[in-house]
């Protein structure tokens, strides 16, 4: 099977392109990456292509562990890379200090407690915003404020994160990357090898199953589910956990929208497939019912 799907992701003119490949193909060949358990896997670390810097470098802050590839021509140098890098992986701490909920003096505990605006930060108003256009996007299956306390942005807190985390490696000039977390990933330009990323994304439960196979050169994979805990997501309209779906999975251009779809697509169940038919540029890739 080999369709193509292409996404503009927010504030560039290219067109990357995300590939699913035929798996007798791909069988041929081994995956960079690989999703669909509580954490990922890096299949092809250090192998770059002549005249190519390539690093790794996993960082765990108090709630999350970040994995980022990045790759670049000699020519920009190993000091513009470790300074890329070193600025994204602050901009990972910085958001876990600033802005999580579990974190009493955290920007979003102090909005809950109404002592501060979201206008008083913009990256705060930012994530707010996002909230809301998400709440609007999938008929309030996800609800950052359906929630104890007033606002929690966990559903796509940590794929705002990475997203911030990625601009801050383009901002350096750092255009082929990698930022993973968990089951969760964003891709730009190509691997170290010089070619696509190769995103195996296997079924979260089932083992057996071979998986869905994509080449990547933009494009982010969000899922909700994978941590085999029933009650992580609540259905925001009874306040029950959402017990409908095993997992779901959901790829498109950003992993703040995508992670934010794959959790209202685990509380909504199969119902919310209807979001993805609307030319949105989000494609549902797992959406399994418990058995």
């Amino acid at each position: 099977m080999r369709i193509d799907q292409r996404y503009r992701p927010a504030g560039t003119n290219e067109q990357p392109r995300t590939r699913w490949v035929d798996q007798a193909a791909f069988g041929r060949r081994r995956a960079d990456l690989r999703l669909g358990t509580s954490s990922h896997r890096v299949d092809r670390a250090g192998e770059a292509a002549v005249d190519r810097i390539a690093v790794r470098h996993t960082v765990r802050t108090s709630t999350a562990e970040y994995s980022l590839l990045l790759n670049a021509p000699e020519h920009v140098g190993r000091r513009l890379v470790g300074d890329a890098l070193r600025d994204a992986v602050a901009e990972l701490r910085a958001i876990d200090l600033t802005y999580g909920p579990g974190r009493p003096d955290s920007l979003v505990s102090r909005l809950r407690r109404g002592e501060i605006a979201p206008e008083s930060y913009p990256p705060l108003a930012d994530l707010v915003d996002r909230c809301a256009a998400m709440r609007a996007a999938t008929d309030g299956w996800f609800d950052a404020w359906a929630v104890p306390g007033g606002f929690d942005p966990g559903g796509l807190l940590n794929g705002w994160a990475v997203e911030r985390a990625a601009a801050r490696l383009r901002a350096a000039g750092i255009h082929d990357y990698a930022v993973l977390s968990g089951a969760d990933l964003t891709v730009r330009g190509h691997a170290a090898h010089g070619g696509p990323w190769r995103v195996a994304v296997h079924h979260p439960t089932d083992g057996r199953r071979p998986p869905l196979v994509l080449e990547m050169t933009a494009g982010a994979v969000g899922t909700s589910g994978v941590t085999g805990r029933r009650d992580h997501v609540v259905d925001p309209h009874t306040g029950e956990p959402a017990e409908q779906l095993v997992a779901a999975t959901v790829v498109g251009p950003d992993l703040a929208v995508a992670d934010a779809y794959a959790t209202a697509l685990y509380a909504a169940g199969p119902t919310g497939l209807a979001w993805f038919r609307n030319g949105s540029g989000y494609q549902a890739l797992f959406a399994h019912r418990r058995r």
